[in-house]
């Protein structure tokens, strides 16, 4: 199988014929009307529109502890999942969005002493990608990272900014349980988690 290294079209290949802002606050939402080639045509579409929600770049980090065989998730409100038919408090990883110019890996740290108290030094870039690119320009910098873990969760987050989050410490062998569950709800904690599982094969761990 051929793998897709190039996309078939690139920026060159569309053309934005009017654009406007909707709505700016904390996101920021704008209109579109766009052309863009057509697969294995010379012709373009006829002009669509588009609403795009635009966000800051943002990342986040699986914390474990290969010795302590443990590692750590938080729990939070999240409006977005306000319709959850379970609930709309989620499990996630530790993230943050970047500010300003702030690169990915100093918005991990910092998140990390704000939503769990660790200090973490070496990180590892699993991957870069779009959470829903077919209405949000934002993009997501998932790292895992080693870490001294506490014993036991807490409380943390920023109350000024809202924040209210559990911290929870997990043992390596509730891992494929909570994956079956269908507990988690975001594709970063999935995706951080699938990469933990695959970790600890090796270390006899599962």
């Amino acid at each position: 199988m051929k793998i897709l290294e190039n996309a078939t079209y690139n920026k060159n290949d569309f053309e934005i014929t009017q654009r406007e802002y909707l709505y700016q606050g904390f996101i920021k939402v704008e209109k579109i009307s766009l052309k863009h080639q057509l697969f294995n045509q010379l012709a373009y579409t006829s002009t669509i529109q588009r609403e795009l929600i635009r966000r800051k770049e943002a990342a986040g980090v699986l914390l474990y502890n290969d010795q302590q065989q443990r590692f750590a998730l938080i729990e939070q409100f999240r409006v977005g999942a306000i319709d959850d038919p379970v609930s709309p408090w989620q499990l996630e990883i530790i993230a943050g969005v970047l500010d300003d110019d702030e690169s990915p890996e100093s918005c991990i740290r910092r998140e990390s002493v704000e939503e769990s108290g660790c200090e973490i030094q070496d990180l590892e870039h699993l991957f870069s990608f779009y959470p829903s690119a077919g209405a949000c320009d934002e993009v997501f910098h998932l790292y895992v990272a080693q870490a001294e873990l506490p014993k036991h969760g807490g409380v943390f987050g920023m109350p000024d900014e809202g924040e209210n989050i559990q911290l929870h410490i997990l043992n390596y062998a509730d891992l494929q349980p909570l994956l079956a569950s269908g507990r988690l709800r975001n594709a970063p904690v999935i995706m951080a988690l699938q990469w933990l599982k695959q970790h600890i094969v090796p270390l006899g761990h599962a």
